[in-house]
């Protein structure tokens, strides 16, 4: 374990995910059980409370979405699993919605800590809203952090791993508002004599603005419409 991990729970991009073992409302849970898939690991303050239920609910409907990623979403908060196990039936009996991914329950903080999921500055106890996109090498590869007062868009949480995944599959970078499907940069040219080439493939294809910044076709298609019915159904 790294040892500014330990101290600061001071987790970043590009190291791998910090060991979790714990019960979850699906049993107990072993990170590293998980190698092969990506994980959406995300921490809410508090059971029974309406931002953090709309959140739940909200990654319920998106869970076929992240599945058909290889993703499994994983929440997590410091209170009791007795407490996630009430709170997710009382949302059935509410709703009609099952939660389909483990939530765990870090009574004693440990995790949440590791994770530098607890800002003491806001709260010495509660988690904040926080989220760790791990590849399916066990990478943290994106992290997202949100005040208690402000729920997740988890169509963003959603398009960053699609992201993520394509531009690992087709070598490139995502621009700016990207979604799966649109065009991707083209990594950079490395010698004098690529930056030529493609100043010439821009000017034939118009493809870029420049040698440094220029697009090529996704290697991953998706189907017509399909985010925007994923948004609304998301949402």
């Amino acid at each position: 374990m790294d040892y500014e991990i330990m101290m600061n729970g001071n987790v970043k991009i590009g190291q791998m995910a910090p060991e979790i073992e714990a019960a979850s409302t699906m049993g107990n849970i072993n990170l590293n059980n998980y190698k092969g898939k990506w994980v959406v690991l995300f921490s809410h303050p508090g059971d029974f409370t309406p931002v953090c239920t709309t959140e739940i609910i909200a990654f319920a409907k998106a869970n076929t979405y992240f599945e058909n990623l290889n993703t499994c979403l994983i929440g997590l908060s410091v209170d009791s699993n007795s407490s996630h196990l009430a709170w997710l039936y009382d949302i059935y009996l509410k709703t009609g919605t099952e939660v389909p991914f483990p939530i765990i329950a870090d009574q004693s903080g440990n995790i949440a800590r590791r994770y530098g999921m607890i800002s003491n500055d806001v709260s010495t106890t509660k988690t904040v809203r926080n989220v760790f996109i791990i590849d399916d090498k066990g990478i943290v590869r994106a992290i997202f952090i949100y005040p208690m007062n402000v729920g997740r868009c988890i169509p963003e949480i959603l398009r960053t791993v699609e992201a993520l995944q394509t531009a690992d599959k087709c070598e490139g970078s995502t621009p700016a508002n990207w979604v799966i499907g649109n065009p991707i940069i083209q990594n950079s040219p490395q010698t004098y004599c690529e930056l030529k080439q493609r100043i010439e493939e821009i000017e034939k294809n118009r493809n870029g603005m420049s040698w440094y910044l220029s697009f090529k076709d996704s290697c991953i298609k998706n189907d017509e419409c399909r985010d925007e019915v994923k948004d609304k159904e998301i949402r």
